[in-house]
């Protein structure tokens, strides 16, 4: 065992002053939090709750949502699947295309030999062919051994078919396989998740829901029934809902949430959810007009902006490259923390922070007096395949 993780487990039930710099901290009460939120939203509205494992990529956290009411979670690799499973995890979609085929014998081997119902997106007719190929292969034969949805483009401009009839060219392809089912659309607009008014957020979900009806309809026509329509985000959920069209939710974030969502204007109706995860970290340098903590680019991921201090106030957070990060006065006069001194990171996006560290630090009582209560494992921790 290497020394670090041995000084991470000796943290348990202590103060959070024991836990090293830089580090990656839950807190745990805030999270629970947002956990409950969420399952009372997805209840009272009759959805379906299947929110994305790839932000939080730890087993227990998965564990944790489907004790909550979610149905099971998405990922979006074929081995972020195949660690959650291995970890317990028995309820998985894996929200993206795969297209390689030693990766797709890898799923269809987990198919044939695991206790776990398993589903992948699908956009081409390539995709449907070695998918059905790589489970003959591996001796799946069961019919509908693996759900499959038809991944339409509504807006993202990313993956996913030009809505309408492509899509049912996809459905008839996956009717000739016995062992895929048809199970639905998958229907994601992740832009529109961090359009920062409600206005650009609404018009984005309304052409969406164009889009899946239509597609919809489309199927419909041609005799294919949609099973399920999934899809929505942290930042659009409450739209998808309101559509009456979606039937399953793939928020993720909100268990965490991050400085990019919390930049985010809502309507006064949304729930709220807390900041949940933190860096912690410490200050290293000082001079008259600026801090150095020790938390750079290896321990948050800065695609969607540099973190927000949470704690102390009125600081902001420069970039200091891969090992340091400046901390300067947001206003004059703010007075700058002292060598040594704690100051707690609001990471600006979630999902690839937490890909940076093997285990988080579940803190309960809050980042200033708390204790730690236990670790929890990063287990998807670098599965990118």
């Amino acid at each position: 065992m290497n020394r670090p993780l041995e000084q991470a487990r000796d943290c348990v039930g202590q103060g959070v002053a024991a836990i090293d710099t830089p580090a990656l901290v839950i807190d745990l009460d805030a999270m629970e939090r947002n956990l409950a939120r969420m399952a009372a939203f997805a209840a009272e509205h009759g959805l379906r709750l299947r929110p994305h494992a790839k932000m939080h990529k730890s087993a227990e956290l998965a564990k944790l949502q489907m004790t909550h009411g979610a149905v099971g979670v998405c990922v979006q690799k074929t081995d972020e699947a195949l660690a959650l499973v291995h970890a317990g995890v028995h309820d998985i979609f894996i929200s993206n295309e795969v297209i390689a085929p030693h990766k797709l014998a890898r799923l269809a081997e987990a198919v044939r030999d695991l206790p776990a119902r398993l589903a992948i997106a699908v956009d081409s007719a390539l995709g449907i062919e070695r998918l059905a190929q790589a489970l003959d292969a591996t001796g799946v034969r069961t019919v509908g051994a693996i759900d499959v949805f038809i991944e339409i483009d509504v807006g993202q401009g990313r993956c996913g078919a030009v809505p309408g009839e492509p899509a049912v060219a996809l459905a008839r392809q996956i009717a000739t396989h016995p062992a895929l089912r048809f199970a639905g659309l998958q229907a994601y607009h992740g832009s529109a998740q961090h359009q920062r008014t409600p206005a650009e957020r609404r018009r984005s979900i309304e052409s969406a829901t164009q889009a899946v009806v239509g597609t919809r309809d489309a199927l419909a026509a041609a005799g294919y029934s949609v099973p399920l329509v999934t899809g929505a985000g942290t930042g659009s959920f409450v739209l998808e809902t309101a559509s009456g069209v979606w039937g399953e939710l793939q928020a993720g974030s909100y268990l965490f949430m991050d400085a990019d969502y919390a930049a985010n204007q809502n309507d006064a109706d949304d729930p709220v959810f807390e900041h949940a995860l933190f860096v912690k970290s410490q200050v290293m340098s000082r001079s008259e007009d600026r801090a150095i903590c020790d938390a750079g680019h290896k321990s948050h991921a800065i695609d969607s902006g540099l973190p927000a201090v949470a704690w102390p106030s009125g600081l902001v957070f420069a970039n200091g490259g891969d090992e340091h990060g400046i901390l300067r006065a947001a206003v004059p006069g703010t007075e700058l923390p002292e060598l040594g001194e704690t100051v707690w990171l609001i990471p600006g996006h979630c999902d690839p922070t937490v890909n940076l560290h093997d285990v988080a630090f579940g803190v309960r009582g809050g980042l200033a007096a708390g204790r730690v209560e236990r670790l929890i494992r990063v287990d998807a921790r670098g599965k990118l395949g």
